[in-house]
C-alpha cells in the first residue's frame, strides 16, 4: 500500500511522539506501507515547521532531521502539475489531492477539508490508516 502523509500529520508526530499519527509514522519505519513525498510537500512541511508557535515546540535539529529523512527514505515523486479530479475547499491542499491520484496513494491527514472528500477519494484519518493497515477497516 502507499500512501502520502499530510504535513499536519508528520508535525503531530513530532508534537505528541506517542500519539496515533506517530505510530502511522513508525508503521511506515517497519515497512507498513511505502510513504510518497514531492518536493511541495516537504517545502510545505519545512514551511510549517519554522512557525514560531511550532519552533517553540520541536527543535529546529529534529525539524531538519524529519524533512532529510523524508527526502532519503521516501519514495520521491515528482510534483504532478495536473489538476485534481475533486479539489478541496482549501486550495492548498489540492497538490496532495493530485499527489494522491497520479502515485494511486492513500491521503492520511488530520485536515477537516480533506477528510471532507473521503467519499470521493481514499482519504483517512491517522487512526482509520492505521486501522486500515491493521485490517480492521
Amino acid at each position: 500500500m502507499r500512501a502520502v502523509l499530510d504535513p499536519n500529520v508528520l508535525i503531530s508526530a513530532l508534537l505528541a511522539p506517542h500519539g496515533t499519527p506517530a505510530r502511522v509514522l513508525r508503521a511506515w519505519l517497519d515497512g507498513a506501507f511505502e510513504l510518497l513525498a514531492s518536493d511541495a510537500l516537504l517545502t510545505e512541511l519545512d514551511r510549517a515547521l519554522a512557525y514560531p508557535k511550532l519552533r517553540r515546540r520541536i527543535e529546529a535539529g529534529e525539524a531538519k532531521e524529519l524533512i532529510e529523512m523524508l527526502s532519503r527514505e521516501a519514495r520521491m515523486t515528482n510534483d504532478p502539475q495536473e489538476p485534481p479530479s475533486k479539489v478541496s475547499p482549501d486550495p492548498g491542499d489540492d497538490y496532495l489531492i493530485v499527489l494522491g491520484e497520479v502515485a494511486q496513494a492513500a491521503i492520511v491527514s488530520g485536515d477537516r477539508h480533506l477528510l471532507g472528500l473521503a467519499a470521493d477519494l481514499p482519504v483517512y484519518s491517522p487512526a482509520e490508516f492505521l486501522a486500515l493497515l491493521d485490517g480492521v477497516a
